[in-house]
């Protein structure tokens, strides 16, 4: 009698833990992808503020980008959650923009978020090419000659 008490103790330990581990893999993560970008940096960012200390403060720029006198850096914050299986889903995405003039002072800043960004259709046309158009494997049997 005492064994089998044990035993269902034991079968309902193992069934708890069993329940908590696989209950576990279904939690989502929260990651941040990108800059972390912190608002009492985001407040040392304002007009007139040389290049310099913008690097300094934010730390080098994701990407730049040139447009005629202007320069500007581009800092970018996005957050994700990801499942058990792999499945990432964007939650939120922060664009820095950083404008300099000609002398490399702050002109202006702005935050883009995912509502201001634009979907793009990705177009999936082919210049064709001289010739038949074959698969590899038609191309290696056509080589060989019976």
């Amino acid at each position: 009698m005492m064994v089998l008490r044990s035993a269902n103790r034991f079968l309902s330990i193992l069934f708890v833990v069993f329940v908590a581990v696989g209950l576990s893999g279904c939690l989502t993560q929260q990651r941040t992808q990108g800059y972390d970008i912190p608002e009492d940096s985001l407040e040392q960012v304002r007009p007139g503020v040389s290049k310099e200390l913008v690097e300094f403060v934010l730390g080098s720029p994701q990407t730049t980008n040139t447009f005629g006198e202007e320069k500007a850096y581009y800092y970018v914050e996005t957050k994700v959650d990801k499942t058990a299986f792999g499945l990432t889903t964007v939650k939120s995405r922060t664009v820095l923009a950083v404008y300099f003039d000609k002398k490399d002072r702050v002109t202006d800043k702005a935050v883009y978020g995912l509502e201001d960004g634009k979907v793009v259709d990705i177009v999936s046309r082919r210049t064709p090419g001289f010739g038949q158009d074959r698969s590899f494997l038609q191309q290696l049997l056509g080589s060989l000659s019976f």
